[in-house]
């Protein structure tokens, strides 16, 4: 009998052990915290690619009126604000045309442009026309326009 009670004493000793062993560990924990940051890019507006075609009865002072039609493209990845498009006679770089034969920018008159002030969604494009006049010069002899290739600048903003 003293070999059955040693026995249950042993069992009873190991079970509460594991119990307070296992018991712990249910209320062991490790503390952490954690935090992340990050950034979103933002791209950037792209140029407008404007293009244009004109048509009409050869310019001659104050005689036919030919009508430029220009499309304006927003090749961006975002939606871009078209506000304003001037128009003028003037070389890539925008400096007013000047040919060698005496004739110029001053020879002829640009209307204003017609077109929809508006928002351009990406890939999307707008359009719109211009016109353009030789003006009549009493003053001065504008022999030097004649079959003068007359250069239009586009700005699109």
């Amino acid at each position: 009998m003293a070999k059955v009670a040693g026995r249950k004493k042993r069992i009873i000793g190991t079970t509460a052990a594991l119990v307070a062993i296992g018991g712990g560990a249910a209320f062991a924990y490790w503390s952490a915290t954690g935090t992340h940051d990050t950034t979103a890019s933002a791209g950037e507006s792209a140029n407008f690619v404007v293009t244009s075609k004109i048509a009409g009865d050869p310019l001659s002072p104050n005689g036919p009126v030919q009508v430029a039609t220009f499309t304006v493209n927003n090749p961006g990845s975002g939606v871009q604000e078209l506000k304003s498009i001037k128009v003028s006679v003037a070389d890539s770089k925008g400096t007013p045309w000047v040919s060698g034969d005496g004739c110029s920018y001053e020879d002829f008159a640009v209307g204003t442009p017609s077109f929809d002030r508006t928002q351009i969604e990406p890939g999307k494009s707008v359009t719109g026309t211009v016109s353009l006049q030789m003006i009549n010069r009493p003053t001065v002899n504008q022999d030097g326009c004649q079959n003068a290739s007359v250069p239009l600048h586009f700005e699109a903003s």
